[in-house]
């Protein structure tokens, strides 16, 4: 009875938790630490098979989240670069010459 009790108090406390916590986030997660908290709990998971311990997923966890945090950024930079190429040919198609490219305009 007393397994029921505490197992049933910990779910209410879960969905109680989670229903705020769905209401307070406004702003979107970085690339960056989408892959930090995808690679972190990717880690942990595997690092605690492997280790059979707490310190094995510990460490997992955290070179996880390093090489995650690394996709992340170049996933950004990666973006950033196709935002900007996609602008440049934009412009280009519009004014018949690169943003500040007047020096090489043809005469």
């Amino acid at each position: 009875m007393k397994k029921i009790i505490l197992y049933t108090g910990v779910l209410i406390t879960f969905i109680l938790s989670a229903g705020n916590f769905a209401q307070a986030q406004d702003h979107k997660i970085s690339d960056q630490g989408k892959g930090a908290i995808i690679g972190g709990a990717g880690g942990a998971v595997v690092g605690g098979l492997i280790g059979h311990n707490v310190g094995g997923a510990l460490i997992g966890g955290a070179i996880g989240a390093g090489g995650g945090y690394v996709i992340g950024n170049e996933t950004r930079k990666h973006k950033e670069k196709k935002r900007r190429e996609a602008y440049r040919e934009a412009y280009y198609h519009k004014h018949g010459h690169y943003p500040n490219a007047y020096v090489y305009r043809k005469q």
